[in-house]
Formats: structure tokens, C-alpha cells, sequence
């Protein structure tokens, strides 16, 4: 349900992804100097499907209808991009330190009356703090292992990092708040073609995916690079939407590490040029 004075907005209407701010730099016994510098923003999303809200996230105010449609498809709410219609984007309290924005979007019928079966199942339970998720056994810790392309085996560590020494500029809103992370999709020759940012690596990573399914590419052939950590979310998300093989600037989990395994996916983690590591 919709706020009283929620609007309904085009993306260019969103609240800033960014806000300045005056802050005091000191630097050694020189001085300090009082500046202007940019904050990454951080604004409540509700996701409504159907009318009904699945999850409020706090994430960077940009790119709100592919965050909703990838969040819908890595979650596993939705199984294919066409369930997903008539997205709307809406925001409150715009131009306010309150402001906050809301994403609805009809999905096909099958899937809702499944959505609301798992929430109705869940209703009442103990949360375990994992990430939203209501009992042990709703964390769907085993993917199903993914097709192996020819493409992925040819994969070396010069095709792995070329993206990541494309992924610095592009990453626009980092460079000026230094706090965003950035999800971006590489074709089997490592061309960096889209990167997504958010303060939110889940949220990026869903950003990116919302993209490609947008545009008809989801299931196109490449492999995902991000500047994060490799956690186990991540691993799950890309192994539900049948990513091979996953580029990531920081180190796995023994869990993201697991599920990667289990999924056939081929992960690599510290990639920082000239090096990297191959883990499967």
C-alpha cells in the first residue's frame, strides 16, 4: 500500500544519489581545512509486489526499477524476466532527510500465489537474523549445478582482470563518495559492458541482473565482477540466474566457497592486477 503523499516518478526524478556536506580534513600537523564532500545517499526501498510488500532494503536512490526486477529474480520470486510487469517507481518525503522510495511491480499469477504460500508459511516464526530469512531451512543452501560453456574453460587470468582495470571509471559515484560498490557484467573476453552501483553489494549485484533482464540479455554469455567481498548471497544469486563463472576484488567465504562448488561455478577472488586467485 502506498503511502498518502507518495508520487509516482520517473528515474530521473529520484532523490540524489549523492548529498555534500561540510567536513574538517586534517592531515598530519599541516592544518585542518574545512571542505565540501560528497556522501553516498541511503533511502528505504520498498519492494511491493502485487500490492503487497516483500522487503524494505536501504539502498542508493538510482536505478530502482531494475533493482526491483533483479531482486525478483535472484531471490527467486519470479523464474522468468516476463513475469515481472508494469513496474512504477514511486518516492516520499523527496528533497527530505526522511525521503524514502517505493518500487511496485505486478507479477505473473503462479508466482504470486507462490509468494504468498512462503509467507504465509513463514508467518510467526523466529527470525535467525540471516539476511531476512525466517527459519534454517528456508536459506536454500544447495544450487542446482549450472551448464559448464565451452567459453568458461578458456578463461585466464588476463581475461578475468581486464574488466577490473576498465571498472575504476566507471564507477562514478565511488569516485566521489568513495563508499559505493559497483556489480558489472563482462563478456567472455573480459569487455566490460554495464556497471551498477549501490552502496549495497546485493543491491548492485541486483542492479546489474535487473539490467540485463530489462534488456533482453539475461542468459547472454559472461561472468560477473564485483568490488566486494565474496559472500555466499552473492554466490546464490548468481547461481540461480545461471552466471558461470564470478570476479570478485576481495576474498570468499568458506560458505560462498561451498556453494560455488556445489554449483560448478568458477569463482575467482582477490583480483587485483596483475594477480588473482582461482578457487574452482
Amino acid at each position: 500500500m502506498l503511502m498518502p503523499d507518495m508520487t509516482k516518478i520517473a528515474e530521473t526524478d529520484l532523490p540524489p544519489p549523492l548529498a555534500s556536506l561540510r567536513a574538517s580534513h586534517w592531515h598530519g600537523g599541516s592544518g585542518v581545512l574545512a571542505q565540501t564532500v560528497d556522501v553516498a545517499a541511503e533511502v528505504p526501498v520498498a519492494l511491493v509486489f502485487n500490492g503487497i510488500s516483500q522487503a524494505v532494503m536501504m539502498a542508493t536512490p538510482q536505478d530502482l526499477a531494475e533493482f526491483a526486477v533483479g531482486f525478483a529474480l535472484s531471490e527467486g520470486v519470479v523464474e522468468r524476466p516476463e513475469d515481472c510487469r508494469d513496474v512504477e517507481v514511486f518516492t516520499h518525503g523527496a528533497g527530505t532527510p526522511d525521503a524514502s522510495c517505493a518500487v511496485h511491480m505486478e507479477i505473473a499469477p503462479r508466482q504470486f500465489a507462490r509468494l504468498k504460500e512462503r509467507r504465509r508459511v513463514l508467518a510467526g516464526r523466529t527470525g535467525c537474523g540471516v539476511c531476512g530469512i525466517d527459519s534454517l531451512q528456508a536459506l536454500d543452501l544447495h544450487p542446482e549445478p549450472l551448464p559448464a560453456p565451452a567459453w568458461r574453460e578458456g578463461l585466464d587470468v588476463a581475461t578475468v582482470l581486464r574488466p577490473f582495470d576498465a571498472l575504476g571509471a566507471r564507477q562514478l559515484l565511488n569516485a566521489r563518495a568513495g563508499s559505493v560498490h559497483a556489480a558489472g557484467w563482462a563478456t567472455p573476453a573480459g569487455e566490460l559492458t554495464d556497471v551498477l552501483e549501490d552502496v549495497g553489494r546485493h543491491n548492485a549485484l541486483d542492479k546489474l541482473f535487473g539490467r540485463l533482464a530489462l534488456a533482453g540479455r539475461l542468459g547472454e554469455p559472461g561472468f560477473v565482477v564485483m568490488t566486494s567481498r565474496t559472500s555466499y548471497e552473492l554466490v546464490r544469486k548468481c547461481a540461480r540466474l545461471g552466471v558461470p563463472a564470478f570476479a570478485t576484488i576481495s576474498a570468499p567465504t568458506s560458505l560462498a566457497l561451498q556453494l560455488a562448488h556445489e554449483a560448478g561455478m568458477q569463482l575467482w577472488g582477490m583480483c587485483r592486477p596483475p594477480s588473482a586467485l582461482r578457487y574452482v
